[in-house]
């Protein structure tokens, strides 16, 4: 068989030009721009995380307390440490300790303490199931325990930058709580995805006549790192009017953007809505910047234990929303609900199961500022009575503001099963959200104020 040849390919040979030194400028300027940075790093570089910091990067929950000798030794300090050691450092105690949750939060809390006293002698000395870390003492439940807490802290950490550098300078100083987003998932539980805007944050605590108030700031995960512009402003949340007992929860913002982003981000979720309900992605963005509010109503009777309201502000997209409703209408006949004959269909809508119970349906309305509006509901529709469409959906450098009972909440099994108790017992509980002073639209960071009034 004959071997078969190919053309061999000749380039043409290229001629280099003898190699230039680059312009005297140009490589001083280059020289310069890189020269300084690196002498920078060297000569101040970031300095290394202490004790508490490196916590809160093996954290995902962690409280700070305040010295308080007067009062009887915590449960915690019984269970950590030998009874005359415990003691002797609780009467003695002057700068804050700590309790915090690895990522296993399942397993008992850790105690952390100043390595001071007692607790700055050799390690042999210290109590079983002790590591120092830098100026710290941490004990833990166990030894499977401080062995996971070994695994999770970093060697060589820096110093943390944003949120987290924030929350530590707080919970050296004050009383204070700082959660990641494995704690929020665990205390919120199936409310989670409505709190993404909201992961990671810290809160100062404080104890008053009434209960319990707090301020500090919460970030999606864009706002970890970023640096404020301005310290976040003290001060209280404003005394609102207390719920009424014929509501549960009122919650009202510029825009449903922050509560409605982490259940979007689902597919399980984002696509029935569009395939079943005619909510594509452009609709899905209508809906998410419209100022709104949202109540829960208690039923005294019927198949439903409270009634859902939300209402919509259109603003100049009233054609939108009415090519929406249509066809959420006709999604909805298309799974065997009818519309409830009425007097004026173009206003409202009622929607009925087989059996002839009320499931929901809107309002259109009209405020007494002129701008339209839509009111949804789910469960039985609301009261002629019930106030709507009278006051503004705008309030002023505000994403959230919530207003709800816990108490009667949780006796209806609506609130989370691991809210802390001082929350599920609450009377009255007020929140509020607002971007950082000097900040204008939505923002990855938000500054969080609240109380919560405990009956008597």
């Amino acid at each position: 068989m004959s071997r078969i040849s190919l053309p061999r390919l000749t380039l043409p040979r290229l001629r280099v030009a003898p190699a230039r030194p680059p312009l005297p400028l140009t490589a001083a300027a280059i020289a310069l721009l890189l020269a300084l940075p690196l002498a920078g790093l060297w000569r101040w570089p970031r300095p290394e995380a202490q004790g508490l910091e490196k916590l809160l990067s093996a954290a995902t929950l962690l409280q700070s307390f305040p010295p308080s000798p007067n009062r009887p030794v915590p449960p915690l300090w019984r269970e950590r440490l030998p009874a005359s050691l415990a003691d002797s450092l609780w009467r003695g105690q002057r700068r804050p300790w700590w309790q915090f949750w690895s990522i296993h939060t399942d397993m008992p809390p850790y105690l952390a303490l100043r390595a001071s006293g007692p607790l700055a002698g050799p390690p042999a000395n210290l109590p079983a199931h002790s590591l120092r870390i830098d100026d710290l003492v941490v004990v833990a439940p166990d030894a499977l325990s401080l062995r996971l807490l070994q695994d999770r802290l970093l060697p060589r950490q820096r110093r943390s930058l944003g949120l987290q550098g924030r929350c530590a300078e707080r919970l050296r100083r004050e009383q204070a709580v700082f959660w990641d987003p494995t704690a929020l998932a665990v205390i919120v539980g199936p409310l989670a995805p409505l709190l993404q805007h909201f992961q990671e944050g810290c809160l100062v605590l404080e104890i008053d006549p009434l209960g319990l108030r707090w301020h500090g700031e919460a970030a999606s995960v864009e706002g970890v790192l970023l640096p404020l512009a301005a310290p976040l402003e003290g001060g209280d949340v404003p005394l609102l009017p207390p719920l009424p007992a014929d509501r549960l929860l009122e919650i009202e913002g510029d825009s449903l953007a922050p509560l409605l982003r982490g259940l979007l981000s689902r597919q399980l979720i984002r696509d029935p809505l569009g395939k079943v309900y005619d909510l594509d992605p452009v609709r899905q963005e209508l809906v998410s910047r419209s100022p709104f509010r949202l109540r829960l109503r208690p039923l005294e009777r019927g198949p439903f234990q409270a009634g859902l309201e939300l209402e919509l502000e259109l603003g100049s997209e009233r054609q939108a929303w009415k090519s929406l409703l249509k066809d959420l209408a006709d999604s909805l006949r298309k799974q065997k609900l009818r519309e409830a004959p009425r007097a004026d269909p173009a206003q409202t809508v009622d929607w009925l199961r087989e059996d002839g119970s009320v499931v929901g349906g809107w309002r259109w309305l009209q405020s007494a500022d002129g701008s339209a509006r839509v009111l949804f509901f789910l469960g039985t529709p609301p009261p002629p009575s019930a106030p709507m469409g009278q006051e503004t959906l705008r309030p002023a450098r505000q994403q959230l503001r919530v207003r709800a009972r816990p108490l009667a909440l949780d006796a209806l099994g609506l609130l989370p099963p691991l809210l802390p108790p001082v929350v599920r017992q609450a009377d009255q509980l007020w929140l509020e959200a607002a971007p950082p002073a000097g900040t204008a639209g939505p923002q990855p960071v938000s500054q969080l104020r609240g109380r919560l009034q405990v009956r008597r």
